[in-house]
């Protein structure tokens, strides 16, 4: 391939990314606000996490907050489930991946990425809270990514809560012994992360953050799409 025929494939994929962002900005304009729910998409129908997940789901629906997921199986899809059975708009933004990730069918908007930070723009832009439910490596990179952005400045604060203690205690402790007790992190740092197991209380430690307060969108300086 010539070098030409190297920049025009670059440029191309710059339009790629931008058609992403246009297309996701306006499709989830009227959905402020809305709760951004993660967890494994591996995680089956008659297990407890994804019962859990669907109630919790309905619950925010039923709140007034769209629920936002990314769009596939297990944990995500039962998020869509719940939010379509409650009063709010379901929403998916999937990734486009081979051989994987079919998006569920609870969704009534969908959008489909393929690239992983555009993706990751809509989680945050939207985001009134994140449910953070028992996950893999993509569920900790989504939470690590709002723990950073919210750390550093970056994006406002907003209540980032995990879901089933059991599974989510060693690494808060771990934090806490190894990153904090190394200095690598401040203390308060810590303080941006509940764990709650209850959905009732989910929903009412949500409420209880903004009390007083307005859910605004994200200040312009610090949109994700100016740090790409």
């Amino acid at each position: 391939m010539s070098m030409d025929e190297k920049r025009t494939r670059e440029a191309w994929r710059v339009f790629q990314i931008m058609s992403e962002f246009v297309d996701g900005f306006e499709k989830l304009e009227c959905i402020h606000p809305a709760v951004s729910i993660f967890g494994s998409a591996r995680t089956p129908e008659d297990h407890p996490w994804y019962r859990k997940t669907v109630e919790i789901a309905h619950l925010l629906s039923d709140s007034g907050f769209s629920v936002v997921s990314g769009g596939g199986p297990g944990i995500m899809e039962a998020a869509n489930r719940g939010a379509q059975m409650g009063k709010s708009d379901s929403i998916g933004v999937n990734i486009v991946l081979p051989h994987e990730q079919k998006g569920n069918d609870y969704q009534d908007i969908s959008l489909d990425f393929k690239y992983f930070f555009a993706r990751k723009v809509m989680f945050v832009k939207h985001a009134a809270a994140y449910v953070v439910m028992p996950g893999g490596f993509g569920t900790l990179d989504e939470f690590a990514e709002i723990l950073t952005l919210i750390q550093t400045g970056k994006s406002r604060r907003i209540p980032i809560i995990l879901v089933e203690r059991e599974f989510w205690k060693g690494l808060i402790e771990w934090f806490d012994s190894t990153l904090n007790g190394h200095g690598t992190i401040s203390p308060e740092d810590l303080d941006l992360i509940q764990m709650i197991d209850d959905p009732r209380e989910i929903v009412e430690a949500i409420f209880q953050f903004y009390e007083g307060r307005t859910i605004e969108p994200l200040p312009q300086e610090h949109e994700l799409l100016l740090q790409l």
